[in-house]
């Protein structure tokens, strides 16, 4: 188990409140796994507290239909923004939850690994939350000019190290190593005094990669990895300069109701 901040504390919406009290209270009733993550996980691993205006709920993509169900025939309006990764529970107009099974640019989906033993006292409820390695692999690819997740990423890193584990991070970041090295070199720029916080096996097994890239040929299709970090920050990229698009999402991302 993670070494949680005793007695973290969140800033909702003083009228949201009810609502989410009442959600996590369904949630654990479902019997259906969930895990919060977001601001409560960030704010549980290393006490920074900011406010946060909703839930992120977290579960399997087999899961989240289940959960839609149980809470459509309660009354709740359910809405399925994206089926490749979010959907969402509302109370009314105003008061909702996100439901997210996996990333928003489909690299990784949530898995049986992503549950853990550690929990927090949230509204009066006791849930799990994501782990740290978890944590991590939900914030590495947010990366535009509206939001990064670097810094969290960089906290979670300094604070939970010990509880990283390391090697199902490098598992799961398999494919996408590159990102994975930028992050950690990213954090020994940031806290040179705690670079021994990432294990020197990981860096050795990253430079090594990175060493025997470096004079291999170029890839023969032209893609544009960067909409992985920012589908709209990269538009001109797959719409003017011939660049192959590698997530699939329109040319100008929304997420409004479908009517």
């Amino acid at each position: 188990m993670s070494d949680t901040a005793a007695g973290p504390s969140f800033h909702p919406p003083e009228e949201a409140v009810a609502f989410y009290e009442e959600s996590l209270r369904l949630l654990k009733e479902s019997g259906i796994p969930f895990l919060l993550s977001g601001t409560y996980a960030v704010t549980a691993y290393t006490g920074i507290r900011r406010p946060t205006k909703d839930l992120d709920v977290f579960c399997k993509p087999g899961d989240y239909p289940r959960i839609l169900a149980f809470f459509q025939a309660r009354g709740y309006r359910t809405d399925v923004e994206d089926e490749r990764w979010i959907a969402k529970v509302w109370k009314d107009d105003k008061h909702f939850f996100d439901v997210i099974f996996a990333m928003s640019n489909g690299t990784i989906a949530v898995n049986d690994a992503w549950f853990g033993p550690d929990t927090i006292e949230v509204y009066g409820h006791e849930v799990s939350i994501t782990p740290p390695t978890a944590l991590i692999l939900s914030k590495v690819f947010i990366q535009d000019r509206y939001r990064y997740d670097g810094a969290d990423v960089n906290h979670v890193i300094l604070k939970q190290a010990e509880a990283i584990d390391w090697k199902s991070l490098l598992d799961q970041m398999d494919l996408y190593w590159e990102v994975l090295m930028s992050h950690l070199l990213n954090f020994r720029f940031a806290y040179p005094t705690e670079r021994d916080n990432i294990p020197a096996w990981l860096m050795h097994e990253l430079t090594e990669r990175l060493r025997a890239q470096v004079d291999l040929p170029a890839p023969r299709v032209k893609v544009c990895r960067g909409r992985l970090f920012s589908p709209r920050d990269y538009i001109s990229d797959v719409a003017e300069w011939g660049f192959g698009d590698v997530v699939g999402k329109g040319l100008e991302e929304r997420h409004d109701p479908v009517h």
